[in-house]
């Protein structure tokens, strides 16, 4: 099937969610991909931040290999050890020697994890009357109807009817403290913003934030599926900015590209028997993916190789920003979270377009930012040949 085929085919037959750029993808290896002509690319992208590990990482697909001759599923009514060893391993891995005890829930995508968390804070303000969550502008937290309510993006609201209430909109980490009253179960936060601008929050204000809000009995729920497993350089957002919160909501990059979504709380005891679910979420397949994601990757935060990485990253952002200073005005974010912010936001489909044509996949986000999120696993070699076609690109605009 040529690319025309299927473009006509797609357009036929596939609902009309997606503006989608002219390229097909067929294979890939670690940060490059091929598409259907057999054009090579770069990609800074990893599929949203989702191709952790890269594409075709033989390690990986050993192991989704393996799993899949044994079982792929059962269900959550029987004990699936893969998912006991991978909720293990992400509580060991966050938790720290003075960190209260977490319990996980694992589920499909990060809305799931997001509309877990949002129904655990429903429950816990339910014991004392609070039903009010407080989020972001500019926020993302998922696309079901909670979720996108929780995102503080009311023109993404429209056309679909009525939201479930009681989310309220703080403009930043300072206004906060004006909507919190009796009412407030929850406040709901990215630590880095992913569609919002790739902007991370002051550390010390999240920090007192938290700590105001533990002393108030109001639950502080981090939103990490983006930046989380490693994406920011460590396990979550949160070790860096030294806050425990009460719940984390993860996704994206924990298994590599087969679909998964959690939630980490200290609320072990939030719900009983039969009142969450998921029919999917933890099966055999993609908790046995996650634990080797999370193998690999913690191979590279140990050995350095992944701080080496966002470091050659932050040099080859730093370089185009000074070279290309009449289009970009600063570099954001944060470990292989990042991003350039544009003088121009009106520019970003030119460059993306311009980019995709020489052969280099990047991403754009909220505010004007073009988008970085590569493998976590990407080659120096590919880092330094994806900034020589991003260049070509922008020189020629």
């Amino acid at each position: 099937m040529d690319l025309a085929q299927l473009q006509a085919l797609d357009n036929e037959f596939v609902l009309h969610t997606y503006a989608r750029y002219p390229v097909a993808f067929v294979r890939g290896e670690n940060a490059r991909l091929f598409d259907i002509s057999g054009k090579e690319y770069v990609d800074f992208a990893s599929g949203i931040g989702v191709c952790s590990v890269g594409h075709a990482n033989a390690r990986l697909a050993e192991v989704i290999a393996k799993q899949a001759k044994n079982l792929l599923h059962t269900s959550n009514l029987y004990y699936i050890e893969p998912q006991v060893r991978l909720a293990q391993r992400l509580v060991s891995l966050f938790c720290g020697v003075d960190s209260k005890p977490m319990r996980a829930f694992f589920c499909n995508s990060g809305a799931e994890a997001n509309e877990c968390a949002i129904k655990i804070a429903r429950k816990y303000g339910a014991q004392r009357g609070a039903h009010k969550i407080i989020t972001l502008d500019s926020s993302f937290h998922g696309r079901t109807i909670a979720s996108l309510k929780a995102t503080g993006q009311p023109k993404m609201h429209a056309h679909f009817g009525p939201y479930p209430d009681g989310f309220v909109y703080a403009k930043d980490i300072d206004d906060i403290y004006n909507h919190l009253d009796k009412h407030t179960c929850a406040v709901l936060l990215e630590l880095v913003q992913g569609e919002g601008g790739i902007a991370p929050m002051d550390r010390e204000k999240v920090k007192a934030l938290s700590k105001h809000l533990r002393a108030e009995q109001i639950l502080f729920m981090v939103d990490e599926v983006q930046s989380g497993v490693y994406r920011s350089g460590e396990i979550f957002a949160s070790r860096i900015y030294g806050v425990q919160p009460d719940v984390i909501s993860m996704a994206k990059g924990l298994a590599g590209g087969v679909p998964i979504g959690a939630v980490l709380t200290t609320l072990g005891d939030i719900f009983e028997y039969g009142e969450h679910g998921s029919t999917f979420g933890g099966n055999f397949l993609s908790c046995a993916a996650a634990l080797e994601v999370l193998d690999i990757l913690y191979e590279n935060y140990t050995n350095g190789s992944l701080k080496e990485r966002i470091i050659a990253f932050e040099s080859a952002l730093d370089s185009l920003l000074k070279d290309f200073g009449h289009i970009f005005l600063r570099r954001v974010g944060l470990g292989l979270m990042c991003g350039l912010h544009t003088h121009n936001a009106d520019m970003l489909p030119t460059i993306i377009s311009a980019a995709l044509e020489s052969g280099v996949i990047v991403l754009k986000s909220g505010k004007g930012v073009l988008r970085f999120l590569p493998a976590l696993t990407i080659h120096k070699d590919d880092i330094n040949e994806g900034f020589s076609r991003l260049r070509e690109a922008l020189a020629n605009l």
